[in-house]
């Protein structure tokens, strides 16, 4: 069956994704902004919390695009080293997704290689910087070089759906080596669609819905840094993925 991996940044949403049967997530703090590193005291809590799903870190030291300086790359690697210390009472499989790009949106593989150096011999996703660059399938040979295990992208466009006769391409010249991680507008309405029309056997989404911040549920004027809402993750929309999932493996 199609493996499910829910990208989070709510400490509640941990519980939330696994009790709705997500195999794995991917930890980011900020996804509003498009995704940093998460404080370590947040994976910290989230290795309390799951039994059985993997735990996958963003590692990303600021928002912006995805050229980084040489003290960026090392205070990311600084992280990567710093989360593979902390425990993790239920043993669960601990990864970690990182991406760098040159100034001409290539792969920045002396970057990269720092980075998966740092994580040692735990599973790399390189993430949507990927979809930036001018030529896929020779940003894929680079990532395989490098010994990355699973690539996020949406085949270079918005959507995995709009992509996907070019991720078809890449599971075909992926030839298993690494991983393709479809995401991108998936959702329960689509994913069975993708997953026939490309091959993936990965997939990747959010499965947030917008509630009430505290201030607004209580009825308060929310506050100059409080919008009102705050994106959460949905059980019932991960069990609505996985469900759609298991009818396309029947």
């Amino acid at each position: 069956m199609t493996l499910l991996e829910i990208c989070l940044d709510d400490l509640d949403g941990v519980a939330a994704a696994e009790r709705g049967g997500a195999d794995r997530i991917e930890l980011c703090a900020a996804l509003s902004e498009g995704g940093i590193t998460p404080s370590l005291g947040t994976v910290a809590a989230a290795l309390r919390q799951v039994t059985a799903m993997g735990v996958n870190v963003l590692v990303r030291q600021r928002g912006g695009d995805f050229v980084y300086s040489e003290p960026e790359v090392a205070a990311m690697a600084d992280d990567i080293r710093a989360i593979r210390e902390l425990p993790n009472p239920a043993g669960v499989p601990l990864g970690f997704v990182i991406g760098a790009l040159r100034p001409d949106s290539t792969i920045d593989v002396a970057a990269a290689s720092r980075l998966r150096a740092a994580c040692g011999d735990a599973p790399v996703t390189f993430h949507k910087a990927f979809d930036q660059t001018p030529d896929l399938p020779a940003a894929l040979d680079d990532l395989i070089g490098l010994g990355i295990d699973r690539v996020l992208t949406s085949g270079g466009v918005t959507t995995a759906a709009d992509g996907s006769e070019k991720l078809a391409e890449l599971v075909v010249r992926s030839r298993g080596r690494v991983t393709i991680l479809a995401g991108g507008g998936v959702r329960a309405a689509n994913v069975a669609e993708l997953v026939r029309r490309t091959g993936v056997t990965e997939v990747h989404l959010r499965a947030g819905e917008a509630q009430p911040s505290a201030a607004r549920a209580a009825g308060a004027e929310p506050s100059v840094y409080d919008s009102g809402y705050r994106m959460v993750t949905s059980s019932a929309a991960v069990a609505a993925v996985v469900a759609e999932l298991a009818r396309v493996a029947a």
